[in-house]
């Protein structure tokens, strides 16, 4: 395993919503209606942008307005990273369209 994977694996990280060029609530809604979105985990060396495929109904929206651009998001994704199969996991807030994160490595 990849020391990118691993440490993204460990406790939660700083991400953000990397959306271009419009990086705002309603922009996300979009990209989640569309079972995607871009994730970046900034603390990593330059950053670590990923394209998140999200996982139909493993995602909560209940405590997002995304029209008031208000309350967070927990967004879920499989993908491939390093070649090691990942789900990727972000509490997302919408005002700042930041939060935390982590990776777990699928068997």
């Amino acid at each position: 395993m990849s020391e990118l994977v691993q440490k993204l694996s460990q406790g939660d990280h700083p991400v953000e919503i990397s959306i271009r060029p419009d990086r705002t609530a309603s922009a996300l809604k979009r990209c989640i209606d569309k079972g995607y979105t871009h994730i970046k985990f900034t603390g990593t060396r330059g950053g670590t942008d990923l394209y998140v495929p999200l996982v139909a109904g493993e995602s909560d929206l209940s405590a997002a307005d995304f029209d008031k651009e208000t309350g967070t998001v927990k967004l879920v994704g499989k993908l491939t990273l390093d070649y090691v199969p990942v789900r990727c996991l972000a509490e997302i807030d919408l005002q700042t369209m930041a939060g935390t994160g982590h990776l777990e490595t699928i068997a």
